[in-house]
């Protein structure tokens, strides 16, 4: 509501009060038209002086004035007959004061009074009462008159027409008033209307125009000509329709309405505001165009913070994930990036004397090479921010160049117009640099600069946390290669090949581990296993694992029986730690391979044919959880199988089951051997092929996997001699023998004084510790092989012997001329072994 006084001559006369739609107070134009409609008001309403006192008698009255006479001199108004015939007007004196007619003219004369009318005046007053007369309807006009002072005023003249008994006019009688002051008032409030900031028109009961003000008629497109004309006839159609709409409904309903509505001529907002009257309808509009501007602006602020702070959260939760300097500055780059518009990101920090990319998003390698392991010495930004800790924003190239000239190679070769360097500080030391980069020349705010600066202490911590991993993992990798083969031996039964991949995710190495071990006449052991858990522990129990299996397959053990002491040393390190493990032995003499597994997933074979079969057998359980006994099984293997053996962790993942695992490694073998080839190299691929298929790179694991693959070569026949013998002393002759004719059927002869002592030895120790069956091998390989087997148990040790003593020399003799030598345990007793170098022109 808004209220200002009605003014009278000593004290208000009250107030006149407005309900209004708006919420704040009515601005200057609107309350200097309140004020002028209050003025006009209290004109209107103002009383005579006081009234005359009643001191009469009763029934006594003064001569007076009539009470016509009373009234119009009250209202400040006189009276006027005019013979319409003769043109005689007769005025009555307030009446001649009014029109002001001055006693210099005659008074009655019709002449006296259009004299006195304003000229521009006088055709439309003579017109109007032309048209009384001849319509007979009530006579109301307001026009200028001149005052014998010289000035102008308002007049408005009210009458009627009196008829004769025939019915043509014969005289007008009225009244006139003067309207100067209303007048004037109305005028002010028709200019503040006219020349208000805001648009404003009024329109009929019709949609025609009736008033229309200046920025109205701008926006209009029209001018005060329009007035008179249909509203829909000059608003732009673009916006007809809505107007149109609009309007009826405020009109009809009789409320006043408002809008916001965008004017298609010159693209501006406003608000619309319908006041229906009871004649009409008054329009005003408001131009909002820079309320709304500041409004999106808050409301794009406002989304621009809330944009913001919802990506620090989700980087603030990104970097406590991220473990890698690469992961940490992916993760900051994913959500730093979008927000500032840039498009790449580089963290550099120094070593030594020297910067290192510790990260980086966006940026080509050609950039990068040049960047890192530059000197910390030279005016380029990285050192400069390095040496000051502060902050340098630059905003582009121009700005670059002139301050680091020297820098222009660089700038060839990247797309960056703008940057960012923010110095990451964490714990009170500067532990790096960040570079933010934009592809286009950027303006940074006092509020950009104030978040990349906290975006920066973020990054400095996980920075800092990521470093310190990756000195850890890359420890941590190194022991876990230190524990495993470098480099795989080189056996006549079998070609191998073998894979590791640590988890991706995680500090801690796993206790997975892979080995070939050659033993005795060309057999080699095919070890594989996983220490179950992460970390350094198990990678320490998984190197003790790895030594004592290697002692125990030294000693030739039995598959079963090599797990069952691998288990009571497990067994022994707490209820902590299990282990699973396969271990094999493949003899290339015969194509046996006898294996015995302790919760270990079962080796796949591939028959040359390229069929592919899993060695299934009843599974121990894990060692460290097992009781013994253990199972060994034997499978013959043809020439040029694959033998494939892996830990859980090639086969099983979170998103794939032990046993789907297990049907995709039988696929991709049947897929990659389908031409099958010899050689490393081809299972060096076929690894590659199985861990890409089975373990891609993208995928995130948390276990380690181990692969090892080996082609299976057997000894061929004509290499292979084997005899019989009888258990008498004679037995020692023989044996020469047949090694002698042997060796030359080999081309050996340059072996047989060695090899008939070695034989003598043997065969003589045999005769005299042990008992049959006796029989004799000798196999041609890399080395030349000699085997005497026996059936008895115990095994031949040396001793030393005195001076003085006569036997007890025969095994260090055997020690003496044998590359190596030692006995194994047989199903039907003991074997005793040695290995002879081949001359070089003899070697396989």
């Amino acid at each position: 509501m808004a209220s200002v006084p009605l003014p009278g001559p000593d004290a208000p006369l009250g107030v006149l009060s407005v309900l209004t739609m708006s919420s704040g107070p009515p601005g200057p134009e609107q309350c200097a038209f309140l004020t002028a409609v209050a003025r006009w008001t209290a004109e209107h309403l103002e009383l005579s002086s006081a009234p005359r006192p009643l001191d009469l008698a009763w029934g006594e009255q003064e001569p007076s004035e009539s009470h016509e006479q009373q009234a119009l001199k009250a209202t400040k108004a006189g009276s006027w007959e005019w013979e319409i015939r003769t043109g005689e007007v007769n005025w009555d004196e307030a009446g001649l004061t009014v029109v002001g007619i001055g006693p210099d003219r005659p008074p009655r004369r019709i002449e006296s009074w259009m004299s006195v009318v304003h000229p521009e005046d006088l055709p439309r007053v003579l017109a109007e009462t032309e048209e009384v007369i001849r319509s007979h309807r009530l006579y109301d006009v307001e026009y200028r008159v001149c005052r014998p002072d010289g000035t102008y005023g308002w007049v408005q003249a009210r009458g009627r027409v009196v008829l004769d008994r025939g019915g043509e006019p014969v005289r007008m009688v009225g009244t006139v008033r003067d309207t100067t002051q209303t007048r004037a008032t109305q005028d002010s409030v028709g200019r503040a209307l006219r020349y208000m900031s805001d648009g404003f028109f009024a329109l009929d009961a019709d949609w025609r125009i009736t008033f229309v003000n200046v920025e109205a008629e701008r926006l209009l497109g029209v001018s005060r000509k329009a007035l008179g004309r249909v509203l829909w006839d000059v608003v732009p159609g673009s916006v007809l329709p809505r107007l149109e709409t609009r309007f009826r409904r405020a009109a009809g309903e009789g409320t006043p309405t408002g809008f916001d509505l965008r004017w298609p001529t010159d693209e501006r907002w406003y608000h619309m505001r319908l006041v229906p009257m009871p004649d009409g309808l008054m329009v005003y509009g408001t131009d909002i165009t820079e309320q709304r501007v500041r409004r999106e602006e808050r409301v794009t602020a406002e989304r621009t913070a809330a944009e913001q702070a919802a990506r620090i959260t989700e980087l603030t939760s990104a970097l406590a994930k991220a473990v890698t300097s690469q992961e940490v500055v992916s993760a900051t780059a994913d959500r730093v990036l979008p927000l500032f518009g840039a498009y790449a990101l580089n963290v550099l920090v120094p070593e030594g004397r020297r910067l290192r990319v510790a990260g980086t998003v966006g940026y080509p390698q050609e950039a990068l090479d040049l960047i890192d392991n530059v000197p910390l010495t030279g005016r380029y930004p990285v050192p400069e921010v390095i040496s000051t800790q502060n902050p340098l924003f630059i905003g582009s190239v121009d700005e670059f160049l002139a301050r680091y000239p020297s820098l222009a190679e660089l700038l060839s070769l990247i797309q960056d117009q703008a940057w960012a360097f923010l110095p990451l500080i964490a714990s009170g030391r500067l532990v790096g640099v960040c570079v933010i980069a934009f592809d286009r020349p950027h303006r940074f705010t006092d509020e950009e600069k104030v978040l990349l600066t906290a975006v920066s202490g973020l990054l400095s911590q996980a920075i800092e946390r990521a470093r310190l991993y990756d000195t850890e993992h890359t420890r941590a990798q190194e022991l876990q290669r230190g524990l495993l083969p470098r480099v795989l031996p080189c056996v006549p039964g079998v070609a191998t090949a073998a894979r590791y991949l640590p988890a991706t995710e995680g500090l801690e190495v796993g206790g997975d581990w892979y080995d070939v071990i050659p033993l005795s006449s060309d057999r080699v052991a095919l070890v594989i296993g996983d220490v179950m858990g992460h970390g350094l522990a198990e990678a320490a129990t998984m190197g003790r694992l790895r030594t004592a299996v290697h002692t125990l397959a030294d000693l030739d053990l039995d598959p079963a029986e090599l797990l069952t002491h691998l288990n009571e040393l497990v067994s022994g390190l707490g209820d902590d730690f299990y282990v699973t493990c396969l271990y094999a032995v493949y003899d290339p003499t015969s194509g046996i391979c006898a294996f015995a597994r302790a919760g270990h997933p079962p080796p796949a074979m591939v028959h040359p044919d390229g069929s592919v079969r899993f060695l299934d057998s009843a599974p121990d359980p894990p060692l460290g959880a097992a009781t013994p006994p253990f199972e060994t099984v034997e499978t013959c293997l043809p020439d040029g199988s694959l033998l494939v053996l892996y830990t859980d962790g090639l086969i099983e993942s979170a998103d794939r089951d032990i046993d789907w695992g297990a049907r995709c490694l039988a696929d991709a073998l049947a897929t990659a051997c389908n031409s099958p080839r010899r050689g490393t190299d081809e299972l060096d691929r076929l690894c590659d092929t199985l861990t890409e298929t089975l373990v891609p790179e993208q995928q995130h694991t948390d276990d380690d996997t181990a692969l090892l693959i080996a082609r299976t070569r057997t000894l061929a026949s004509e290499n292979i001699a084997s005899w019989p013998l009888s258990e008498d002393p004679t037995a020692a002759r023989q044996a020469r023998g047949l090694a002698r004719e042997q060796l030359a059927t080999w081309g050996l002869e340059d072996l047989s004084m060695t090899t008939e002592l070695l034989v003598s030895e043997l065969m003589g120790n045999v005769v005299r510790h042990a008992k049959g069956p006796v029989r004799l091998r000798m196999l041609r390989s890399r080395t030349l092989i000699l085997e005497v087997s026996d059936g008895s148990l115990t095994t031949p040790r040396i001793r030393r012997a005195s001076f003085t003593d006569e036997g007890g020399r025969g095994l260090q003799l055997v020690a003496a001329l044998s590359q190596r030598w030692g006995a194994r345990y047989t199903p039907t007793g003991k074997c005793i072994w040695t290995e002879q170098a081949l001359p070089t022109d003899c070697q396989q």
